[in-house]
């Protein structure tokens, strides 16, 4: 078989073997159990708010169960080691059954929520959630949570710090799921922290440096000194940059102020001005005129040479 298909196998028989238990020790408060196989046979550790009750008189009910669970699930050499739980409101299945057993003796949800809760708190535990689910009051399903303090939903805490315990109420309505979670007392939690008063810091914190705090800032100030001349012959330099733009832009007011305006031109008689206007017009008109005659007339002399060829 591979190692997939054998999990799964163990996983089945682990389930099925809890259930077992809890049908047959229901009445003496089952809690849980955890099996283990070793080389001698399987080991079985049931934890039960009595224990007396498992055991039975003079063994007589252990005995029963050891053989129904050879029979049953072919476990080799079955050994059950039954303890007691100190307390069983911690203790999430016990819980859960409880809850399971007040709502069919017809407690109120509400108040056996509440109820069941606060004794959880009260024993001391960091926090708890309670969910019922199914046909509470009404013909319609629904889900009620209770929650007191703090508690853990996802990621590794949820699996190995929260106790998760399931229960079954059988109503006249239907079945009314009851699940419970408790987070016991003096667990730790990978988001807890502690502050501790009158401590001295030097004795938490690594050396980093040979140099001190006190040392770090008393070095600030001459660092702020030594900027400080730096920035006086800045702002020194500054006002004889703006000493030479003046210079430049009188330069070039001046050079304005410099220009000399033209001539008026003198006083002209107007006719005189078209007269003369007039007779270049007609000197060159004329001498057009001429050149395209002159032209006409040569077009014409070989024209009538083309003719008498």
């Amino acid at each position: 078989m591979a190692d997939e298909h054998q999990f799964i196998e163990d996983g089945l028989q682990r389930t099925q073997i809890d259930e077992f238990f809890a049908e047959e020790l229901g009445r003496a408060g089952y809690g849980g159990m955890d099996v283990a196989k070793t080389p001698m046979g399987t080991q079985i550790v049931l934890k039960a708010e009595k224990p007396g009750m498992v055991i039975g008189k003079g063994g007589k009910n252990i005995r029963k169960v050891t053989t129904q669970l050879e029979e049953r699930f072919n476990l080799e050499d079955p050994q059950i080691d039954v303890q007691e739980v100190e307390e069983p409101d911690l203790n999430a299945r016990i819980v859960a059954d409880r809850l399971a057993n007040a709502l069919e003796r017809g407690w109120y949800f509400r108040k056996a929520g509440h109820t069941t809760i606060d004794r959880i708190m009260e024993a001391g535990a960091l926090g708890a959630e309670i969910v019922l689910s199914g046909k509470v009051t009404g013909a319609r399903s629904r889900v009620e949570k209770f929650n007191r303090g703090y508690i853990k939903h996802n990621g590794e805490p949820a699996e190995t710090i929260v106790d998760h315990g399931q229960g079954v109420a059988v109503m006249k309505l239907g079945t009314i799921g009851v699940d419970v979670k408790i987070i016991p007392p003096n667990a730790k939690l990978p988001d807890d922290f502690e502050i501790y008063e009158d401590e001295d810091v030097e004795d938490y914190v690594a050396d980093v440096s040979e140099e001190g705090v006190e040392e770090l800032l008393e070095g600030e100030p001459e660092a702020a000194d030594a900027a400080e001349p730096d920035e006086a012959a800045d702002e020194a330099a500054e006002p004889e940059a703006d000493e030479a733009d003046e210079e430049v832009v009188e330069e070039e007011i001046v050079e304005e102020d410099v220009e000399v305006p033209e001539e008026e031109p003198e006083d002209v008689d107007i006719d005189e001005l078209d007269e003369a206007i007039e007779s270049e017009v007609d000197e060159e008109t004329e001498a057009e005129a001429e050149e395209l005659v002159e032209e006409m007339d040569e077009e014409a002399d070989e024209a009538d040479e083309e003719g008498e060829e």
